[in-house]
């Protein structure tokens, strides 16, 4: 929407004029929303920051100076300002920094680490002793999520063929798992 007639809704909204914020609402709220969401990160807040933002326009628009102003400007001012004044009113996480030793780590621990990657070097020795379009198709199916008609179409074999030869694999991976 053209600046102008933003600037003229704004007017028309500092008159009371309900349909103008109607208007005003309808033509400016996605971009305005998406300033709060980017500033707050947080759906539920943005869209109560909007609801702010948009009460003190019907409250603030005889402020408006039109001319000396960017009608788009002063709506994306009012939404920032909101946003960060949300943003800052927020509790803290932690409020001693006794509390910050209780939070536990989602990152695996060193030795589970060190587990998941011998595993991961154990599974790829064993692939390497499959037949190579065999350790393709169960790379496709079990890794990258293909189905069997899928992979039965890529490897121009029939659907049975693909099964046997996913379900052998398997087997065989199995076997040199355990040893």
């Amino acid at each position: 929407m053209p600046g102008d007639e933003i600037k003229e809704l704004i007017g028309r909204v500092a008159l009371g004029d309900r349909k103008a914020f109607v208007a005003l609402y309808n033509q400016t709220a996605p971009k305005l929303f998406a300033i709060c969401l980017r500033i707050l990160k947080d759906r539920t807040e943005a869209e109560e920051a909007l609801q702010d933002v948009y009460i003190s326009i019907w409250q603030r628009a005889r402020s408006f100076q039109a001319a000396t102003g960017s009608s788009t400007a002063w709506l994306a001012a009012i939404a920032r300002n909101r946003s960060i004044d949300l943003m800052r009113a927020r509790k803290p996480v932690a409020d001693e920094l006794d509390s910050a030793y209780d939070l536990a780590d989602s990152e695996p621990d060193p030795e589970s680490q060190t587990v998941t990657r011998d595993e991961g070097r154990r599974i790829d020795t064993c692939m390497e002793e499959l037949e190579a379009d065999r350790a393709v198709a169960v790379k496709r199916a079990y890794v990258e999520g293909l189905s069997y008609q899928e992979l039965a179409d890529q490897f121009d074999v029939p659907l049975n063929t693909m099964r046997t030869w996913l379900r052998r694999s398997l087997l065989k991976l199995r076997e040199c798992m355990e040893r």
